[in-house]
């Protein structure tokens, strides 16, 4: 009895320890995963302003993909940055959305937050996309400028930035994590 009791612990305790090491090893795994990802997303912060600069000049027009039409409005502007720079990067962008419908795929970042790709959003819906960041805090901004019927691009030390732009500010927004995978 003794003996069974023994065998019983040992093979108990040798179960266990593959049990042990069965989720260790997936939790290694989950971080290995977790770690591309970050990856694969810091690449696709990367990628936005090469792939932004691409689109300056651009005719606008309003409802028109520039991959296929050659022009542009702004929900297609910024769809084809993020699908563009998604891919550079290895990952995938959800997908289309008209700019009513992005505006309610994104969440709220404070002013010192702000990184490639984030949108500055007016209290009429206008948005224009921060393409890219400087380390003293200089924002370059892009965006398809009905008025001036083409994309174009503007800084924050822009005189308009600061009499138009800060005047009418919602906030600035991100896209949420689930639109790239």
């Amino acid at each position: 009895m003794a003996r069974t009791l023994t065998i019983f612990f040992i093979m108990l305790y040798a179960c266990c320890g593959m049990a042990m090491e069965s989720s260790e090893s997936l939790a290694s795994r989950q971080q290995v995963m977790q770690s591309e990802k970050n990856s694969a997303k810091a690449s696709f912060l990367q990628e936005i302003p090469s792939v932004a600069k691409q689109f300056l000049g651009v005719p606008y027009r309003y409802g028109q993909n520039p991959r296929l039409t050659g022009a542009t409005d702004n929900s297609y502007l910024f769809f084809s940055i993020y699908t563009l720079a998604a891919q550079e990067a290895g990952l995938f962008y959800k997908g289309y959305m008209p700019m009513k419908y992005l505006l309610r795929n994104v969440t709220p970042v404070s002013d010192g937050a702000v990184r490639n790709g984030d949108l500055m959003v007016l209290n009429n819906n206008l948005a224009a996309m921060v393409y890219k960041t400087e380390p003293w805090g200089k924002l370059h901004f892009i965006y398809a400028s009905q008025k001036r019927q083409q994309v174009i691009s503007f800084t924050s030390d822009n005189v308009v930035f600061k009499i138009y732009w800060m005047a009418n500010l919602k906030g600035f927004y991100r896209i949420q994590d689930g639109l790239l995978h």
